[in-house]
């Protein structure tokens, strides 16, 4: 699958958030790229669509997903019950690459994609190099026994993060996925319902 491979400091400045994570590029230079980006928009106003458009695509760079595909798991949120938009991260975040990047075994969400790609994982034993495989409640993953020797995986686990909705069990390099997240458990500072408006017009 097609995917941004471009310079990620400038798409951070673009929505003035370093939704990469850490970057100095971005602390050195927190203003918009481009020539006249010091002073770009400081007494423009951006209209509604403009406002929600950056909204999805923020959400699409953060998780690393192209438009098609986005569109087919709004499409799936907005069929399920609840609130779309709380419904559309959660099916984001269960995906299976944005999962190997919470329980800490990627420090990216792009190493996570690359991991799983390249057949380093499983998932309930079995190996899966889809990364928008959609996990469900009790699944396993697992870094594949072959692969627990890695040193992209033994740096990342050291300085991972816990999530209430993920389970990890650090001797076997596994988690359980054990339910969708609350939206105040998902830390990405996301508008959804923006979204939401963007593709009910």
């Amino acid at each position: 699958m097609a995917r941004y491979i471009g310079p990620k400091s400038k798409i951070a400045r673009k929505f003035k958030e370093p939704i990469f994570g850490a970057d100095r590029a971005f602390e050195k230079k927190n203003y918009p790229p481009g020539q006249h980006g010091v002073n770009k928009r400081r007494g423009g106003k951006q209209s509604e669509y403009g406002i929600q458009l950056m909204e999805k695509q923020k959400a699409k760079y953060t998780y690393g997903i192209l438009e098609k595909q986005f569109r087919n798991i709004f499409e799936k949120a907005s069929r399920k019950g609840g609130i779309t938009g709380e419904v559309l991260l959660q099916l984001i975040e269960s995906r299976l690459d944005n999962v190997v990047y919470r329980l800490g075994i990627a420090k990216t969400r792009s190493q996570a994609r690359q991991l799983v790609s390249h057949r380093h994982i499983t998932v309930n034993g079995d190996i899966v190099n889809i990364p928008s495989y959609m996990l469900r409640a009790g699944d396993i993953v697992c870094v594949r026994e072959r692969s627990k020797s890695l040193e992209v995986v033994t740096n990342s686990v050291a300085s991972r993060t816990n999530y209430s909705w993920l389970e990890w069990n650090a001797d076997k390099l596994e988690g359980r996925f054990l339910n969708y997240p609350e939206r105040s458990e998902i830390p990405e500072n996301i508008k959804e319902q923006l979204i939401v408006e963007l593709y009910s017009k």
